[in-house]
C-alpha cells in the first residue's frame, strides 16, 4: 500500500451521560439515493469518559463538525483518561464526509527513534530484557497524536484548534472528580508512581491515592495544552516544547532526538473497504491490522449461511474466523512504508474461501495445526476509543492509545505528559510475545522511523437505513470486539445492546477461546469443549466499546458507552 498525502456535578454529569438517545423527526419519503445521503440533524458521541463527551459537544455547540470535535475530544481524554491515552501517544482516526462521500484515516500511530535497533530489547543471549521494552523510557516511540489532530483539524476542521482545546485546558487547570476506574489504575501502580515527584504532584496526595471523588488538577498539562493552543498542535515537534520533551526523555535513559520529532509526519492512508450481507464495512489500514483482520473475518463468515446454523455452530465459526485472522496478522502485517503488505490477498473473497474450506462444523481446528509462529501470553484492556457523529452527518471513529495504563508510567518533567511504551507493540524476537500476548515475525520488526503494528479497528458499518460508528480499546482483543459488534450490528441490535453484549476471543496464539459470563450458555459451552476448544472463563470483563448507531429510516440517533466502564454516550 502506498503513503497518503484518541465533584459533585461532574459525577451526576457522568450519570447523565451514561446511554441517551433521541428520535429525531421521521424522514419524508424519499428514494433509497435521497435517504442514504440525508443528514441526521442529530449530533452524537460516545467516549470512555462523560467530560471527554462533554467536551466535544461543546465544540459542536460553538462552531465546530465532527473533525473539531474530535480534537476536543482526543484532548479532554488525555486529561481525565490518562490510563488509556495521551498526547505522548498516538493511533488512527477514521473519517467520513457527508458532503462528498469522501472518506479517509488519519494515521497518527508512533514511530521508532532514529537510534532505535532490532534487537534494542534483548540480553546478549538474544533473549528479552524483562519489562525494558514497557516500563522503561526506552520503551516510548516518537509520538503521533498532536501531529493527528493538528491534521484533523487543518484540513477537515471549521473552528481554530485554540478553541477545540479549550475544554481539556479548562479540565487539566480546574480539575475533575478523580473517578474509580482512574482510583483503581493510580492504586495498581502507587509503589512507581509514590517515587516520581511529577505523578505524585499531580494525582496523589501525601504519597497516597487520593479518594474517588477528590478533584484531580494538572497545572503542567495545562500549561502544555495552553502552549499548543497558542502556537498551535505542531509546536509539540519543534523549538521550545520539543527540547523540553527531548530533554526529559533523555534524563530518564531514553533515545528520543529533537530530529526525531521534527521528522515525523501524520499520514493519511486509503481506508479498507470490504462487503458484508449487503453492508459496506470500513475500517483503518496498515500499520494497523485490525482493518484487514476484520474484513477477511467477514470475508470468511461469508461462505457460510449464519442465519441457517445452530447457535453454537454460528459461535464455533466465529471461533475460528479470529483464530485465523490473528494467525495472518502475526505472518503477514506491519508498518507499509517498510514492507509490501499482501492487503488484496489478504481481504480477497477467494483467499476467505481457501481459510473457510479448513474449517469444521463439529471441530475446533488446533492453532499449531495451522503453519506459523509459537508462543504467547495474556493480553489486557488499555487504550481508549471515541465515536462521534454530527448532525451534518460528519463520522469518526477514533482509537488512541499509550498502550499500557500510564504507559510506561514515567512522566516527562514539568509537563504533565505520560510517556507511552509503544515500542513494546514490535516484534522484538520472531515468536516472543509482546504485552498483549501477540506474537509477530520479521513484518513487524523494529527498525528506525517505522511505525509499530497496532490491532485498532474503528469501524463504520453502513447498512444502507442503518449506520454504525464504533470500536474499543483492548490490546488483542480489540479486532474480535469489532466483528462481534459488526455482527450484532447487522442482526439489528441497539448500540446499547451492541456494547453490553458478553464477549469471546481466540487471537490463534494462545490456542485458548476466552470468554466473559454469559456469552456462552452452559449447554454451548459443552459443546464447544466437547469439539476440541479450550475454554478459559475471564478473570474481567474487557474492553470499553463506544457505539454510535443512526437509522435513517426512523432518524434515530443513539449513542451508547461500554458498561464496562465509566464512559458517556450524549444525543442532541
Amino acid at each position: 500500500m502506498k503513503r497518503f498525502a484518541r465533584a459533585g456535578a461532574c459525577l451526576c454529569l457522568a450519570l447523565l451521560f451514561a446511554i441517551a438517545w433521541v428520535a429525531a423527526p421521521a424522514a419524508p419519503t424519499a428514494s433509497a439515493a435521497s435517504a442514504a445521503t440525508a443528514a441526521p440533524g442529530h449530533a452524537a458521541i460516545a467516549s470512555a469518559h462523560p467530560l471527554a463527551t462533554a467536551a466535544g459537544l461543546e465544540i459542536l455547540r460553538n462552531g465546530g463538525n465532527a473533525f473539531d470535535a474530535a480534537v476536543a475530544v482526543s484532548a479532554a481524554l488525555a486529561v481525565v483518561e490518562p490510563t488509556g491515552s495521551g498526547l505522548t501517544g498516538g493511533g488512527l482516526y477514521l473519517l467520513h464526509r457527508q458532503s462528498d462521500g469522501f472518506e479517509t484515516a488519519i494515521d497518527a500511530r508512533e514511530f521508532a527513534p532514529a537510534a532505535a535497533s532490532r534487537d534494542m530489547f534483548l540480553d546478549a543471549k538474544g533473549e528479552p530484557v524483562p519489562r525494558l521494552s514497557t516500563d522503561s523510557a526506552l520503551a516510548a516511540g516518537i509520538p503521533g497524536e498532536p501531529a493527528g489532530m493538528a491534521l484533523l483539524a487543518a484540513k477537515y476542521g471549521k473552528v481554530p484548534v485554540a478553541r477545540s482545546l479549550a475544554p481539556a485546558i479548562r479540565l487539566a487547570r480546574e480539575g475533575f472528580p478523580l473517578s474509580a476506574r482512574v482510583h483503581e489504575s493510580l492504586e495498581r501502580r502507587l509503589a512507581q508512581f509514590a517515587g516520581d515527584p511529577d505523578v505524585a504532584r499531580n494525582f496523589l496526595r501525601d504519597g497516597a491515592v487520593p479518594p474517588v471523588g477528590t478533584i484531580i488538577r494538572q497545572p503542567e498539562l495545562a500549561a502544555t495544552l495552553e502552549y499548543l493552543a497558542q502556537h498551535g498542535l505542531d509546536s509539540f515537534y519543534h523549538g521550545k516544547l520539543a527540547a523540553q520533551l527531548v530533554a526529559g526523555v533523555r534524563a530518564q535513559g531514553g533515545i528520543w532526538t529533537e530530529a526525531d520529532l521534527a521528522a515525523y509526519r501524520a499520514l493519511e492512508r486509503k481506508p479498507i473497504v470490504g462487503q458484508y450481507r449487503g453492508a459496506r464495512v470500513v475500517s483503518v489500514p496498515p500499520p494497523s491490522s485490525g482493518g484487514i483482520a476484520l474484513i477477511e473475518a467477514l470475508n470468511i463468515l461469508a461462505q457460510f449461511d449464519l442465519s441457517g446454523v445452530t447457535p453454537v455452530q454460528r459461535k464455533q465459526l466465529v471461533i475460528e474466523a479470529m483464530r485465523r485472522v490473528h494467525r495472518d496478522r502475526a505472518l503477514y502485517l506491519g508498518d507499509p512504508d517498510f514492507i509490501d503488505v499482501p492487503v488484496s490477498r489478504l481481504t480477497s473473497v477467494d483467499y476467505a474461501a481457501g481459510l473457510a474450506a479448513s474449517i469444521r462444523l463439529d471441530r475446533a481446528t488446533p492453532s499449531a495445526s495451522l503453519p506459523g509462529i509459537g508462543a504467547g501470553a495474556a493480553a489486557g484492556p488499555q487504550t481508549t476509543h471515541f465515536s462521534v457523529l454530527d448532525g451534518d452527518g460528519n463520522r469518526v471513529a477514533a482509537t488512541i492509545t499509550l498502550n499500557f495504563f500510564f504507559g510506561s508510567g514515567r512522566m516527562i518533567a514539568g509537563t504533565g505528559l505520560f510517556l507511552n511504551n509503544e515500542m513494546d507493540d514490535f516484534s522484538m524476537k520472531p515468536g516472543v510475545p509482546n504485552g498483549f500476548g501477540l506474537v509477530g515475525a520479521d513484518a513487524n520488526a523494529i527498525a528506525p522511523h517505522k511505525r509499530m503494528l497496532s490491532s485498532v479497528t474503528p469501524v463504520f458499518v453502513d447498512a444502507g437505513s442503518r449506520v454504525l460508528i464504533g470500536g474499543s480499546p483492548g490490546g488483542s482483543r480489540i479486532i474480535g470486539m469489532s466483528l462481534l459488534a459488526t455482527l450484532a450490528f447487522l442482526d439489528g441490535q441497539s448500540a446499547a445492546e451492541i456494547v453490553a453484549a458478553p464477549r469471546f476471543h481466540q487471537q490463534y496464539i494462545p490456542d485458548a477461546v476466552q470468554y466473559e459470563a454469559g456469552a456462552f450458555t452452559d449447554d454451548e459451552a459443552r459443546a464447544l469443549a466437547g469439539q476440541g476448544d479450550l475454554l478459559e472463563p475471564a478473570a474481567y470483563r474487557w474492553g470499553n466499546f463506544q457505539a454510535v448507531t443512526w437509522d435513517r429510516a426512523t432518524g434515530k440517533v443513539e449513542a451508547a458507552s461500554d458498561p464496562r466502564g465509566e464512559g458517556g454516550g450524549a444525543v442532541e
